[in-house]
């Protein structure tokens, strides 16, 4: 099925409406870059002050146009767009850019404008881009809509293309694009969304996933109108092969200003896009160069990669600097097979490296025989995924034909760092090797690019799990409400009681067995520590009646509004460590699952890991080796190993329960979740449901 976003980005013919035989004005040059670059559909100025502008007929009003037209573009005042959009819908005019400001981000009557032109849209059905757009381009036709003179600073295009640009700047769009044609890139399509009112980021992402002319999208988002629509889209890439390098623009956290939950907290805006981004295999870039060098990796289609590098230096010093920086990054540097290294060892000095990195030394430019042999041992090795070569300026020379030769063999990444003035650069790109100028700007696009082929071929999503709407306790509830909410899910609880008054605790805490823990119990209290209404270790019943004395009257003193339903009597567990496990529903993803650094220290440490449910076990396992706390539920210096399997089915289990719940319960969080020692399982110590704010 067509598109509706076909006739805005493929337009077979243009209506520039508010044109100018000025090539510096909005409305000018547009016509001037289409026919400079020879656009083959119909070009239709509309203004009633020309009889022609750029060698094209100028008509006096959208009606005079004599042919059908695809795409209006409005150069005009933002009072006059939505007039002129009903004239286009009338003439049968599908599509529509719309370059003015003064919408919404204007205010007051521009947002009302706003809402006018929102509700035609809605009514029309009309595909309307912007308002504040600087428009498009489409590379493979030269269909330029876009008031954009980086078209014509930068190095033209020669051929098709099948990079796309997709921006929430037009500026941004049009830096990035420089950068991009510098290393040669081929675009396919420059897009730019303006205020999307009517269509936004992910919509046209589900277009250029769709695309045969795009394989690689590079995107600049500072924040997503739907998260699903997203989710879905980087989906559909991934299933093609396609690739997303996206910059995320803002590092403020929405959840910092939450105060009810450590799960709100913790899962803040900027962390759950960077989660969602890696379980969607997007690569997240930092910068416009990244961008650039990472898309021009990307290129190489014929190039096979992944995560296990072998380096090759002719000096020791800056193998260990780029071992040290790509470990860092994340990839592998394994040790070569010996077979290989007595290979090497047959051409390279005693004093040199054969391991991984290799150093060949400077000799070894003298004998390009053995440069060959090097680069062909390593080109069919089974143990390495790509080839990075250091070798600066005069010796790259030197090496350049037998590594072109090594790159026209073998279907492996090699890659290139001179940080000299090497003449074959050109050439061995035309062979497809990488080649970088700057050591830090090779780190930087290699490591996330390798990371994203290595995890292409590993690839698997969570299934949904089949789960029934569960009736959720009434809002706001009490930790005894919530523990009973997630047991229904599988999570063992800690043996508790509740008490109404003092005696009641005295006679719970006996048949506990001391030591006990005694908690405040009430739906208006999320966090009962901080209104001082939890006491630990409790050793005989005096105690207990001191702490239910204690805790009473400084939760009145702290919240006397607060609705008290009793106590909470509750037998102290010992384990290998406390993890916080919270689900909740992010405003742009939905469901979102965070597991971390658990009890009263979470916020400190913000030791945490997020991905969007649903998750299985095996991806619970992946969240808490992300923890830089992992380490205290593995034996960390001979202490017992923490129940991972009990853990995981626990996290799972979470994640479920907020997936079930009604859409009224916004978070369910356990902190803590004790893990015991391997084989003994788990406990819930503190269980926590939030409602949706109104």
């Amino acid at each position: 099925m067509t598109s509706r976003l076909e006739p805005l980005l493929n337009p077979r013919s243009i209506a520039m409406i508010g044109a100018s035989a000025n090539p510096g004005r909005i409305g000018g040059m547009p016509l001037e870059l289409l026919t400079r670059f020879g656009f083959s559909g119909g070009i239709y100025p509309v203004n009633p002050k020309y009889q022609e502008v750029f060698g094209l007929r100028c008509w006096p009003d959208i009606e005079a146009v004599p042919e059908p037209v695809d795409l209006a573009v409005l150069a005009i005042a933002a009072a006059d767009v939505t007039p002129m959009l009903r004239r286009c819908h009338a003439r049968g005019i599908p599509a529509a850019i719309v370059y003015a400001a003064g919408f919404a981000e204007a205010g007051g009557e521009g947002a009302r404008l706003q809402d006018e032109l929102e509700a035609f849209v809605s009514e029309s059905g009309m595909a309307v881009a912007g308002p504040n757009c600087m428009g498009f381009a489409n590379l493979n036709t030269q269909a330029h809509t876009a008031f954009a003179s980086v078209f014509k600073t930068a190095p033209a295009q020669e051929g098709p293309g099948s990079v796309s640009l997709l921006t929430q700047s037009g500026n941004v769009c049009a830096a990035v694009y420089a950068i991009a044609r510098r290393l040669g890139l081929p675009f396919s399509h420059f897009i730019n969304t303006g205020n999307e009112a009517c269509l936004d980021f992910s919509q046209y992402l589900e277009y250029l996933a769709a695309d045969p002319q795009t394989e690689i999208v590079l995107g600049y988002i500072e924040q997503l109108r739907d998260g699903g629509r997203f989710v879905r889209a980087c989906r559909e890439l991934e299933r093609q092969g396609k690739l997303l390098i996206a910059l995320k623009a803002g590092a403020t956290d929405k959840g910092a200003q939450a105060v009810q939950s450590h799960t709100s907290a913790l899962a803040g805006d900027r962390r759950v896009y960077a989660a969602a981004f890696r379980q969607l295999n997007v690569i997240e870039a930092t910068d416009f160069a990244q961008m650039a060098h990472l898309a021009s990796l990307a290129t190489l289609r014929h190039r096979t990669a992944g995560k296990r590098v072998a380096v090759l230096t002719m000096s020791g010093a800056l193998g260990a600097i780029l071992a040290d920086k790509f470990i860092g990054a994340g990839l592998d540097l394994p040790d070569l097979p010996p077979d290989l290294q007595e290979v090497l060892r047959g051409g390279i000095p005693d004093y040199g490296m054969v391991g991984n990195p290799v150093d060949v030394t400077g000799n070894v430019v003298n004998d390009p025989a053995f440069v060959r042999t090097v680069l062909q041992a390593l080109g069919t090795s089974d143990a390495i995924d790509a080839v990075v070569v250091y070798a600066p300026g005069y010796m790259l020379d030197r090496m350049a034909d037998a590594l072109a030769e090594a790159s026209r063999e073998h279907p492996r990444l090699f890659v290139a760092i001179d940080t000299g003035l090497a003449q074959s650069r050109a050439a061995l790109r035309e062979a497809e090797v990488a080649v970088f100028e700057d050591l830090g700007l090779a780190v930087a696009a290699l490591a996330p690019y390798l990371l994203w082929c290595d995890a292409r071929t590993a690839r698997r999503q969570a299934a949904a799990p089949t789960l029934e709407m569960a009736s959720a306790p009434a809002l706001p509830c009490n930790e005894a409400d919530a523990r009973a909410f997630v047991a229904a899910f599988g999570l063992p609880q800690a043996a508790t009681a509740v008490a109404r008054n003092a005696d009641e605790a005295v006679r719970d805490a006996r048949i506990a067995g001391y030591p006990v823990a005694l908690k405040i119990l009430s739906p208006d209290i999320a966090h009962k520590t901080e209104a001082g209404g939890v006491a630990l270790n409790l050793a005989d019943d005096e105690a207990v009646r001191v702490a239910h004395a204690t805790v009473t009257q400084a939760v009145t003193r702290a919240q006397p509004n607060a609705r008290i339903d009793g106590v909470m009597v509750q037998k102290m567990e010992r384990g290998v460590a406390e993890i916080i496990v919270g689900a909740t529903r992010d405003p742009v993803f939905g469901p979102v699952l965070t597991v971390g650094l658990g009890g009263v220290l979470t916020e400190i440490y913000q030791d945490t890991s997020h991905r969007l449910l649903p998750v299985d076990e095996d991806i619970a396992l992946q969240m808490l080796q992300e923890l830089k706390a992992f380490a205290l539920l593995d034996g960390f210096r001979g202490k017992p190993r923490g129940d991972l399997a009990a853990a995981c089915r626990s996290i799972v289990a979470v994640g479920n329960a907020l997936l079930a719940a009604p859409a009224h319960v916004a978070q369910i969080e356990v902190n803590p979740l004790l893990i015991k020692e391997a084989g003994q399982g788990v406990a819930v110590l503190d269980a926590l449901i939030l409602p949706a704010t109104p």
